[in-house]
């Protein structure tokens, strides 16, 4: 399919804007010509319109049918076959192996949400039977569940053009949770947006979804805060700065009816080293972090930028290992111009700070026409990290900072003062256990996944996944945007009582229609109810 540049107003695409942009090639510096017209207010209106027309429909759809939807989308996204690829590439900079490994995650977690569905013990049923003879009062029926909050508005990323973008895991468990989606498309990756957003409409199409479950709108800054300040938008997903994130979070606390915004934004991802570790494997570390932290040209939001150990011999022979690993990484393409941009004035400004010192540097300069990033890293005191509030934001980018502690102590209190990140990992051997315990009491307040012994750039699709922390990682640490608990998300609970069988849910009907596992008087099980 050709490009068109226009929005997907539910099932029609429309580009009457007088007003267009175009992406960037980062690894060619040039403008793409395909340009891309921002909505209109009409447009915006309409499409907001139809997804509160849809969610009439769609919320009711069945299990089954939102999986074959889901299912849907994924065929479709293979079927683009070389053209989404070529596309993302020459969007984002990414290397083809990377983007083809997005896809495979990308339609992974949609057949896991279809999945999901089709088990159906998401909905989190729970049935108290009636007890009429009960004493001194009868005892009502009373049953709950879980039902889509409403139509909910997803911001694509920069750094993910497909697997946290217009087809990724908000989008998907949204659409799994009954509530139809209106993306904001991402001014970096347009072009991908587009055929993604075709292959869901098709996909909606093919299996009878209404019109309206899905639209992607091209918006201005100004339209972006507006869209989360719309009546029908009841729920917000959102992957990027924490200046952005944290924009349209105030904007929906102040609306008449404030909404959830589920926003991951800034973290550091701290990996304390420990000193046994160190000792037995800190050539195996040293290697394993320096890919870490350049993995994705540091672009990852899990990318370690923050490691702390204890000044010892062990620890200057790690430093050293590290340095010789780090130093012939070479640089790498950044996602956008403004990207790689800000990247040089983080690298920059951390230079000035007292105390920091530049520990390696990959040997190769970065290609500044390629919007190449040099990767760097830098050391300094656990006493000068204290006093230097500066040096725990994050720097977007394949950079990392090393604190020098000088005991379990200061360890600690580092660690103590940290805000809050999507991960922390520590790196220990049996040895190590005396003080283990007091550190992972602390990271485990501080982090939404804990890693013992691996490296935090990696996050597996699966049930148990947390990918949320404390704030200012998200702007709510209950929530996870990886993994089946992000349905949660945009789902709100519902007591039913003494309402007659015919009138319930199917998930709460005394025959269990659905063969669910469901909370009955208080053991789990599938059985009908008498």
């Amino acid at each position: 399919m050709s490009i068109t540049g226009e929005n997907f107003i539910g099932n029609i695409r429309s580009g009457k804007g007088g007003e267009s942009f175009q992406a960037f090639n980062p690894a060619g510096n040039i403008l793409i010509s395909d340009k891309f017209i921002y909505a209109t207010d009409e447009e915006f209106e309409q499409a907001l319109t139809l997804a509160q027309e849809a969610f009439g429909r769609y919320k009711n759809t069945s299990t089954i049918k939102r999986a074959e939807f889901l299912d849907a989308i994924a065929e479709e996204i293979i079927a683009l076959e070389e053209t989404l690829i070529e596309k993302a590439v020459t969007e984002s900079g990414l290397p083809i192996g990377r983007i083809t490994g997005e896809r495979g995650r990308t339609c992974g977690q949609l057949k896991m949400f279809a999945q999901l569905l089709r088990d159906g013990w998401y909905v989190d049923a729970r049935i108290d039977t009636a007890q009429p003879e009960r004493a001194p009062l009868p005892k009502s029926d009373i049953r709950r569940m879980l039902i889509p909050i409403g139509p909910v508005a997803v911001y694509g990323a920069s750094n993910f053009p497909l697997a946290f973008s217009t087809a990724g895991g908000d989008t998907a468990s949204a659409l799994a949770a009954g509530c139809p989606v209106v993306v904001k498309t991402h001014p970096s990756h347009p072009g991908t947006s587009e055929l993604i957003s075709y292959a869901i409409i098709k996909a909606a199409k093919r299996t009878g979804m209404p019109d309206g479950v899905f639209s992607a709108l091209n918006l201005n800054n100004d339209q972006s805060v507006k869209l989360v300040q719309h009546p029908v938008i009841k729920a917000v997903g959102f992957t990027g700065s924490r200046k952005v994130g944290m924009t349209l979070f105030n904007a929906a606390a102040t609306r008449p009816e404030p909404i959830p915004v589920y926003a991951e934004m800034s973290a550091i991802n701290p990996v304390i080293l420990m000193e046994e570790a160190l000792k037995t494997r800190g050539e195996a570390i040293a290697k394993g972090l320096a890919g870490s932290v350049t993995m994705g040209s540091g672009q990852f939001c899990t990318n370690p930028g923050l490691i702390l150990l204890i000044e010892s011999e062990a620890g200057t022979n790690f430093l050293n290992y590290f340095s010789r690993h780090f130093g012939v990484i070479e640089p790498a393409t950044m996602l956008n111009k403004n990207i790689c941009q800000s990247y040089s004035k983080g690298i920059e400004l951390t230079k000035t700070l007292r105390g920091v010192n530049v520990l390696a540097e990959g040997e190769k300069l970065a290609n500044n026409n390629k919007n190449e990033a040099r990767p760097i890293s830098f050391t300094v005191s656990g006493d000068d990290f204290i006093a230097n509030k500066q040096l725990n934001e994050e720097v977007f980018g394949p950079a990392t900072l090393f604190v020098l502690v000088k005991n379990t102590s200061q360890l600690q209190h580092v660690l103590n003062q940290l805000e809050g990140q999507l991960t922390a990992t520590v790196q220990a051997e049996p040895g190590d256990r005396n003080n283990l315990v007091s550190v992972i009491d602390i990271i485990t307040q501080k982090a939404g996944r804990v890693i013992y012994n691996g490296f935090p750039t990696g996050v597996e699709v699966c049930h148990s996944m947390q990918h949320g922390g404390p704030f200012p990682s998200t702007t709510d640490g209950r929530s996870t945007s990886v993994g089946t608990a992000a349905i949660y998300r945009f789902l709100r609970p519902v007591s039913y009582q003494d309402i007659p069988d015919q009138l319930l849910p199917e998930a709460l009907q005394n025959s269990n229609p659905l063969s669910i596992l469901r909370l009955i008087d208080g053991s789990w099980k599938t059985d009908l109810i008498p």
